[in-house]
């Protein structure tokens, strides 16, 4: 895969390692993942009865929207926007993949590669910039899945509005990492701060941790194990799985956030290649320029709290993010599960929870809405239509509905409308209707 990438010159500011670990192995465990379960996603779904409905089939249908339109994010040009394509091929849907015009070697080498294994027809690429974009977005639409700022988020759900299409917005956001001094400081340098979390892809990926929340006397600890890790893994100017910032435009505004905010580690920069150092800082007040927008970059402030209860009150009081990362031995994850909002949480580690195609990977209120991942991207991109096929054999209990309402049919109905059957504890007894269609104890008890 990745040598065939390669010839495309892909790496501008990634290397094929890298796109390999984190872009091309995600698709194609998505693949499989779909492959091997399609047939139980894209089944009958049997759901509780009341007595009222017992001998009727209630399930829930899955199935396709119709056309899907994604449009890509350039910092993992091939994991964003190729793994909604397999959830919406999946689902049955046919689909426009836009890749996103900034990573522009990969948008040609989806436009060349993917119509020798895709029906055109049925999966175009269009590629193209803002007003290809904006065209695209004038049409009418099933669904429409974006990824990337939480600016142009807006502007996709407003176009979508005007033919009510609903969006999935995968956007991105201020991801704080709150670290606690109960926990391995060491760890929490390596997983969090250090390359694993903040520095990967050069910290352009929308679930790295965008900030730090710590006590002080953490903060000192924190800088000095993450200044031991520089040393023993190095993303200097020459190390080789460090990448570069995407462009220019975007290398002077992460080096314009910096202003202002005093620099513990790092620090240095190479407009002309790109590249700027991982970079620490210490003691950022929360009203700094860099604390204003995502960072996107390899550049992590520092912020001192006095414990877990203003990390989550400085939390709460700002846009819910993509990811709350936590770093801590104890009951405070309860706390911040309890107390705060969120896409995801993740507890002693950094960005693996997307890897797991059984949980959600989605934002909530700024950072996005609708998720993804495995079975979730399979339901998001179809319609869950429920199917409620009536039986005649208890017309004499239907009748009930009947005027006139009197007082005892409606304690009749009382009971039968809010008594719940679940199927799937009433397991080992069956109930016949002479043959009348009704559904009989099995493991899919309402399939049609």
């Amino acid at each position: 895969q990745c040598i065939v990438l390669n010839s495309y010159n892909l790496l501008t500011f990634k290397n094929e390692r890298c796109t390999e670990l984190f872009e091309t192995l995600g698709c194609e465990g998505e693949i499989r993942l779909a492959l091997q379960h399609l047939s139980d996603w894209a089944a009958p779904r049997p759901v509780e009865k009341t007595l009222m409905t017992l001998v009727d089939q209630a399930y829930v249908q899955p199935q396709p929207l119709g056309l899907v339109l994604i449009i890509g994010a350039w910092n993992y040009p091939w994991a964003v926007t190729l793994q909604p394509l397999v959830g919406a091929i999946a689902a049955g849907n046919a689909a426009i993949i836009k890749p996103s015009e900034v990573s522009s070697h990969s948008a040609r080498a989806m436009e060349e590669l993917l119509p020798l294994y895709l029906d055109t027809d049925l999966y175009p690429v269009v590629t193209g910039g803002v007003s290809e974009t904006q065209e695209l977005l004038r049409q009418r639409w099933d669904h429409v899945f974006y990824t990337g700022s939480s600016s142009v988020g807006r502007l996709v759900m407003e176009a979508a509005a005007a033919h009510l299409t609903p969006v999935t917005l995968e956007l991105g956001g201020k991801s704080p990492c709150y670290i606690h001094s109960d926990c391995n400081i060491r760890v929490a340098a390596r997983y969090g701060p250090d390359h694993v979390g903040k520095f990967v892809n050069c910290g352009q990926t929308c679930i790295s941790p965008d900030y730090v929340l710590c006590e002080p006397s953490v903060q000192s600890r924190l800088l000095e194990e993450v200044r031991e890790a520089r040393l023993k893994h190095f993303y200097g100017i020459s190390f080789e799985d460090y990448g570069r910032i995407i462009n220019q435009r975007h290398f002077r505004r992460i080096m314009g956030l910096m202003e202002g905010s005093t620099v513990a580690l790092g620090g240095d920069c190479d407009e002309a290649d790109c590249y700027i150092g991982p970079t620490v800082l210490k003691d950022v007040s929360a009203d700094s320029k860099v604390m204003k927008e995502e960072i996107f970059g390899p550049v992590l402030p520092i912020i001192s709290v006095s414990g877990v209860d203003q990390a989550i009150q400085f939390i709460s009081d700002r846009e819910k993010p993509l990811v709350i990362y936590v770093f801590t031995e104890d009951k405070k994850v309860g706390l911040m599960i309890a107390d705060t909002s969120s896409g995801a949480l993740l507890a002693n580690d950094c960005l693996v929870h997307f890897t797991v195609s059984t949980l959600p990977f989605g934002g909530v209120g700024h950072s996005g809405m609708g998720c993804y991942k495995g079975k979730h991207t399979f339901d998001q991109l179809s319609h869950l239509r429920s199917c409620l096929i009536k039986s005649s054999s208890l017309e004499s209990v239907n009748s009930l509905r009947y005027p006139p309402h009197t007082q005892r049919k409606i304690n009749w109905l009382r009971l039968l409308l809010l008594k719940q059957i679940d199927l799937k504890k009433s397991e080992g007894w069956s109930w016949s209707t002479r043959g009348r269609g009704a559904c009989r104890e099995n493991r899919r008890h309402c399939a049609p």
